[in-house]
């Protein structure tokens, strides 16, 4: 009978248990908000940089796939790019596995 009115007393907050659930939920919010600005933000960002990327793409760019091969581009088709990797390979490939566009230090490095 003892542990009833202990667990019936701990329930029972009275007219500050609102405030009280206000209250923990605060963490839960601010857990949200700092996941937001870390995770969900940047890698918005990175989707659109990416998809400005593929749209923006022409014949004679020199790119970097997702896997790393360099190669220029082709032959742009609505879902393909064909890429020319040496004086007489090509290949075709998906375009959203173009990983970024090479840079004037990425030739020199090669």
């Amino acid at each position: 009978m003892w542990m009833e009115s202990v667990a019936w007393a701990q329930t029972s907050g009275g007219s500050g248990s609102g405030s009280g659930t206000l209250l923990s939920l605060v963490p839960f919010v601010l857990i949200f908000v700092i996941f937001y600005f870390m995770l969900i933000l940047p890698q918005q960002k990175k989707q659109k940089q990416q998809k400005a990327l593929m749209e923006g793409l022409k014949k004679g760019d020199k790119v970097i796939t997702a896997s790393g091969i360099w190669g220029t581009v082709t032959n742009l088709g609505k879902d393909t790019v064909t890429l020319q990797i040496a004086d007489n390979t090509k290949i075709k490939m998906q375009r959203e596995y173009i990983g970024r566009l090479r840079s004037e230090e990425d030739d020199k490095d090669a």
